[in-house]
């Protein structure tokens, strides 16, 4: 979800390619246990950068489609207009040339199949790169590529002319001059500032009928691509069936693709889980619960060569549903999960443009409070990914020359955190207890409902009410469970079975308020909260009362009934739990100890219910000139977004620990992007950045410092946290004007501990990357930086 509007409304150039590939903060999110996932076959040990079952061309058939789910058709066939995306992405790199390509570390590499060579051949006066470019590359129309292509490219992109509307020209404004060589095939480009990353230039590369003009720039290759010369060919894009075929090209002059036709199939996430089970596709990047079904049928396979007798009998009523099920696993066996981490990070950014986070000390202060191995333990242990946090903001773990600078800042230190609030001006009050509503991780007690609910969390409305543990895919903890439930999520007691306004049966957190939403673990603060909810209701009651002139009970007054009730069986628990006597309730073996442990292997201790005598820690608030620090963490709201919200509330939790209050405010998925991370409108948020191979160019928008704009706007670029300073914007320019590359990466290094100091995001860990494929397919799957090499993708004979 990428926008290219700073908050003014102005449109602007990105000048990195990461203004195509933002990853929302909702897309791609950290996934639970996969048991039984991978192919029997494969070796044991776990691909950290790369998994896409590599095997030499010999053994792949000739011939054959591929289906490939993506995420939308694209917006455009243009890579260099603002709507690309990535299927833009995916096609040019299949259709077009590349003169360089990115290995599995992160490094580029010269693409024979266009080079024979491409060199710096002139530092002094002036850096002159030479390219040669392979003579048996032919665009499909039968004509060669020539520098003809490559100056035409560099004349559309350079950004001195306006009429051609292109989202970026990073680089290519660094080039004095492009020019034939010795020959056609030779190209000679000269800088007027040296240019460290020019490996990114060129790729992909256009027939000069596409860069040769305006009109054929803007518009001419949005829904066609007439001319190619990639392994692959665009036949057809079909809006109306949501694909693009592509099919092989017979005037390529390298190893011929193996695969007959790739057909991108445009498949929303939440529809991937089903498209599996019908076998409609053969490869997709999934989320939890279609990686979850294709463990399941893997697991269900084995269970049924055990002879564990859990067919259902004949006449059964469930007899006609375990057949339907059956047929899906059937198939979803002939399907595995390729895992990898991901070149992409999800980092906590804090707005520095205004209020307690314009501070760098509270900045300071926030990132020391958080526990970054907890969280990275929470989304990759489960993987059995290497579970560590990631430590740069330039560079991937996996990736060459990667170092952690994270010390510029310091490691987790609840001491030293609270000194930095106090240096600040925000101090405790002494006390060693608060009231709940003010407790560690607790939501801000005047916190308004967030977005969409407007008079806080509904007990009656049906989304929230309580899901069975046969509901759930596997058949109890749900790990990727709505974070609206928090006894679904793991904290408190297991939900039982009934609905909890039932006599003697501790309510489901579920019923809580929405200012419940970042509280964790006691029933004594649940309590207070939902008291504080039954006054407020009560208060309504009597106002809609005397409106009425009358005694009907009214809705808030019947709300107030529920939520007093359920103060009084929330109080109860607590003090039962608190002298050991907590009663049975299903998944807690009866005992508080049980329910503890049974939390913990949830990855929830924090939140779990102690035993019995155990002292639940109260933190005071910080407070300056009376009032209380506060933050508005902004989260996104959608079915796919689960797990983020769990580190959100675990962020929350650690925070509250040295007196900071979080505000969590739940927002639509369509809109946490655009009207609230890109327009400022957020103190605390999460979201992802790809990693790249080239940091000192694509890096540099998302941390330069923002300047005032004419109008008197501030122009940010891609740094939505506003944080920046004048040292990271000229270390960047040393960096991409340094030729000599070991000197380059050790001016990157210096910029990265400098980010780290200015505390304007805190990267979290490097997502995991999982992607279903058929058992049978081959060189495909969670590439990690790889190019994909899209010739020698195929199926296995």
């Amino acid at each position: 979800m990428t926008d290219h509007d700073h908050p003014s409304g102005r449109r602007t150039a990105c000048r990195g390619r990461r203004c195509a590939a933002l990853i929302a903060a909702g897309v791609l999110l950290p996934l639970p246990a996969l048991t039984g996932c991978s192919d029997d076959t494969r070796d044991t040990a776990v691909a950290t950068s790369q998994d896409i079952a590599p095997a030499p061309r010999g053994e792949l058939k000739n011939g054959g489609t591929l289906r490939w789910a993506v995420d939308g058709m694209p917006g455009t066939l243009n890579a260099f207009q603002s709507d690309a995306d990535t299927t833009t992405t995916r096609i040019a790199g299949a259709v077009l040339p590349s003169m360089f390509t990115i290995d599995a570390s992160g490094r580029p590499q010269r693409n024979a199949d266009y080079l024979d060579a491409a060199d710096i051949s002139t530092r002094d006066p002036k850096q002159v790169v030479t390219y040669k470019i392979n003579p048996k590359a032919r665009w499909s129309n039968g004509t060669a590529v020539t520098a003809a292509d490559f100056i035409a490219q560099w004349t559309a992109l350079r950004g001195k002319d306006n009429a051609f509307w292109t989202a970026r020209n990073a680089g290519y404004d660094r080039i004095a001059k492009v020019e034939q060589g010795a020959g056609a095939h030779e190209v000679k480009v000269t800088f007027a500032r040296p240019y460290a990353d020019w490996r990114s230039l060129f790729t992909p590369l256009y027939p000069r009928s596409v860069m040769g003009s305006a009109d054929a720039f803007n518009d001419g290759a949005r829904e066609q691509l007439k001319v190619g010369a990639g392994p692959f060919l665009v036949q057809k894009r079909d809006a109306g069936a949501g694909r693009v075929v592509l099919v092989r090209n017979p005037k390529w002059w390298g190893e011929p693709a193996k695969l007959k036709k790739i057909v991108l199939e445009s498949l929303p996430g939440d529809k991937r889980a089903a498209a599996l089970a019908n076998g409609s596709v053969d490869v997709a990047a999934v989320d939890q619960v279609a990686a979850k079904r294709v463990a399941s049928a893997r697991r269900a396979a084995s269970h049924k060569k055990a002879g564990d007798g859990n067919a259902a009998p004949p006449g059964d009523k469930n007899r006609s549903g375990a057949k339907t099920v059956a047929a899906e696993n059937a198939v979803l066996r002939d399907y595995t999960i390729r895992k990898a981490l991901e070149p992409a990070y999800t980092q906590l950014a804090l707005n520095g443009s205004s209020g307690p986070l314009a501070d760098d000390r509270v900045r300071r202060a926030v990132a020391r409070a958080i526990d970054r191995q907890a969280l990275a333990d929470t989304v990759l242990k489960p993987l059995d990914l290497p579970s560590r946090p990631l430590g740069s903001h330039l560079l991937m773990a996996e990736q060459y020359g990667y170092q952690d600078h994270s010390d510029a800042l310091g490691g987790q230190d609840t001491g030293a955190a609270k000194a930095l609030l106090a240096d600040a001006g925000w101090k405790s009050d002494g006390a060693d207890r608060q009231q709940a509503g003010e407790r560690a991780g607790a939501p801000a007690p005047d916190a308004g409902p967030a977005d969409g609910d407007e008079d806080g969390l509904d007990p009656s409305d049906d989304r929230y009410g309580d899901e069975s543990a046969g509901d759930r895919p596997d058949g109890g903890y749900d790990d990727g469970a709505d974070d609206r439930n928090p006894a679904r999520s793991g904290r408190g007691h297991a939900a039982p079975p009934a609905r909890s306004d039932q006599e003697g049966v501790r309510p489901a957190a579920a019923e809580a308020p929405l200012s419940f939403t970042g509280a964790v673990g006691s029933e004594v603060q649940q309590s207070a909260l939902l008291r504080q909810s039954a006054s407020f209701y009560k208060e309504a009651a009597a106002s809609e009362k005397e409106e009425a002139g009358g005694d009907t009970e009214s809705a808030a007054y019947a709300k107030y009934k529920r939520y007093k009730k359920r103060a009084a069986q929330a109080l109860g628990a607590a003090e039962l739990i608190e002298t050991g006597q907590a009663p049975h309730l299903p998944g807690s073996g009866g005992h508080p100890g049980a329910l503890h442990a049974a939390a913990e292997r949830r990855g929830d201790a924090a939140a779990a219910p102690q035993p019995a005598g155990h002292k639940e820690a109260r933190f005071a608030a910080v407070k300056k000139n009376g009032r209380p620090l506060t933050l508005r963490f902004v989260l996104p709201d959608g079915a796919g977004s689960q797990q983020l919200r769990t580190v959100g509330r675990q962020i929350a939790t650690m925070l509250g620990k040295i007196g900071i209050q979080t505000s969590l405010q739940r927002v639509s998925d369509a809109s946490y992007f655009q009207d609230h991370i890109a327009s400022g409108d957020f103190d605390l948020a999460l979201y992802s950045w790809p990693g790249t191979a080239y940091p000192a160019t694509d890096a540099r928008p998302i941390y330069a410092k923002p300047q005032p704009a004419p109008d008197g706007s501030l122009t940010v670029e891609q740094n939505y946290t506003r944080v920046g300073t004048d040292h990271i914007d000229q270390l960047f320019d040393q960096a991409a004007s340094e030729l000599d590359e070991g000197a380059s990466r050790t001016l990157m290094a210096q910029t990265d501990a400098r980010i780290w100091a200015a505390a304007g995001s805190i990267p979290l860990y490097q997502r995991p990357e999982l992607v279903a494929t058929k058992k049978t397919l081959a060189n495909v799957g969670a590439f990690g930086f790889a190019t994909p090499r899209f010739q020698d993708i195929g199926y296995q004979k």
